[in-house]
């Protein structure tokens, strides 16, 4: 096992984290949902933040979407870890909120127009508005 898998297991098992996890490591409903948490570990082994700091920040996150109504049954957890990615990549200087929305804006264009079974291909036109 190479050290990814085992940082991606122990993680997965680190209960003050609250990952959604079964015997075998973390668990994800849907493709983003694993592909959200692959960036977090990789930026995190990168040394963008610890994870002091994510916990922190997930459960300014939590807190806030429970304020809002979120009514906490796990479903959501996923949609907190991307806005803490956001949050956290912001705040580091690594992105900016008009960028996030510009990428998030050109998403939505891109899946629009794009046939249902197709790849989605983002274009340049797709971060124009």
């Amino acid at each position: 096992m190479d050290s990814g898998s085992r940082s991606l297991r122990s993680l997965g098992r680190n209960d003050h984290l609250s990952i959604p996890h079964n015997d075998e490591g973390p668990v994800f409903s849907e493709p983003w949902q694993a592909e959200a948490f692959a960036l977090a570990l990789s930026l995190n082994e990168r040394g963008v933040f610890t994870w002091s700091e994510w916990a922190q920040m997930l459960g300014d996150e939590i807190k806030k979407a429970q304020a809002l109504g979120d009514p906490d049954t796990g479903e959501t957890y996923y949609h907190h870890w991307l806005a803490t990615l956001e949050r956290m990549l912001a705040e580091k200087g690594l992105t900016d909120p008009a960028q996030l929305a510009r990428t998030r804006d050109a998403w939505v264009n891109a899946c629009a127009r794009t046939p249902h079974g197709e790849p989605i291909e983002l274009r340049p036109n797709d971060f124009r508005g």
